[in-house]
């Protein structure tokens, strides 16, 4: 046998030992078939990635909605995937090339930090839960109260960009304690509202119902945004 029949026998063996079909898929493989949420990191973006056991050029066979396309354009490249023995999910071209690798970072939660794109998730349907409130649902003014106490700041989440998020306008006869912080913009991150002041943490909320968000980590004096 040539050296270059040697070498083709080596390289059709090592592809043949990281490919994956349909009758050689292992636990960790199994448990990923089947639809899932494609999205952003604010999940504002978000579409259906289908996992299927069928094989397909580069792997097996994935699907994406209609809409997926035009949301993430380098999904028109991906005809596969791939979960190995270990952690890692690939989303790959015909050729079996890499243009997505997912690392698990919870359970049924998928992060694939992406060049040129940012970092991109996959979630099932019970990680995901509801898709965030669009920004135009929360404009409006809004009271910060402690204990379903008297209002101790009533501030108006504006439309009008800034920075990352949107303009916050505090109304006068703030409490001084929070007027110190200043907030300047708010925005939606994933499932939480996020109140950024000029300097410290962001103050973050999470829904409770459609007029009344509780700040998170929940404390003695709770502190709850009420719709006005």
């Amino acid at each position: 046998m040539t050296r270059l029949a040697i070498g083709l026998c080596l390289v059709s063996l090592a592809g043949g030992a990281f490919a994956q079909t349909p009758a050689t898929l292992g636990d960790s493989a199994k448990r990923v078939i089947g639809s899932w949420e494609f999205s952003n990191a604010d999940r504002d973006r978000t579409c259906t990635a289908t996992l299927k056991s069928d094989s397909a050029p580069g792997g097996l066979k994935i699907e994406f909605d209609a809409n997926c396309a035009n949301l993430f354009p380098l999904v028109r490249d991906i005809t596969a995937w791939k979960f190995p023995d270990n952690d890692l999910l690939y989303f790959v071209d015909a050729r079996g090339k890499t243009i997505v690798e997912f690392s698990e970072v919870e359970d049924g939660i998928f992060e694939a930090p992406t060049p040129g794109v940012g970092v991109l998730f996959l979630q099932n349907a019970a990680a995901a839960g509801a898709p965030p409130k669009p920004p135009e649902q929360m404009a409006g003014d809004w009271a910060i109260v402690r204990k379903s106490g008297p209002p101790l700041c009533t501030l108006t989440l504006a439309m009008t960009k800034a920075s990352d998020g949107f303009a916050v306008a505090v109304k006068p006869g703030c409490d001084s304690g929070i007027a110190r912080l200043n907030f300047t913009q708010w925005r939606i991150d994933r499932d939480q509202l996020m109140l950024v002041p000029t300097r410290g943490n962001p103050w973050r909320f999470e829904e409770i119902d459609g007029t009344l968000w509780r700040r998170v980590p929940e404390s003695a004096d709770q502190t709850t945004l009420v719709r006005q």
